[in-house]
Order: C-alpha cells, then structure tokens, then sequence
C-alpha cells in the first residue's frame, strides 16, 4: 500500500505509549492497534485531527506517500 501511517515513530518521538494514546484519543487499543501496523484502509480528518493534536504535529508527519 503506498500510503503508509506513521502513528508509532511519532509515538516514540513523543514518548507517549500506546495506552495512553488510546486513551486520551478515546478509541480502542485493537483500533489504535490497526493504524499502528498499516492495516487501516481508511482514516477520518477527525482522527487524523486529534491524533495531531494529541501528538503535537502535523498530517505529513503521520502519513506518508511511497511511491510502489
């Protein structure tokens, strides 16, 4: 899949793990856990909106397009 999400090195780079993220983005782990490995086939501007402000960072720091 060429997009790929980025949720677990901005979550290192945060030091934030994933209970807590879940928690405070208020969505399962199992749920968390998908965007986490790339399962995800899509994302709503309002995940992706409180994913950011959560980890303080923008949508081009969590998705990224790679080329096949």
């Amino acid at each position: 899949m060429p997009i790929i999400v980025n949720v677990d090195v901005m979550m290192a780079k945060r030091k934030i793990s994933s209970t807590e993220l879940s928690q405070k983005m208020g969505i399962t782990m199992a749920n968390l856990s998908i965007l986490k490995n790339n399962k995800a086939k899509a994302v709503r501007f309002s995940t992706l909106e409180k994913l950011c402000e959560i980890l303080d960072c923008q949508p081009g720091d969590i998705l990224e397009y790679v080329k096949d």
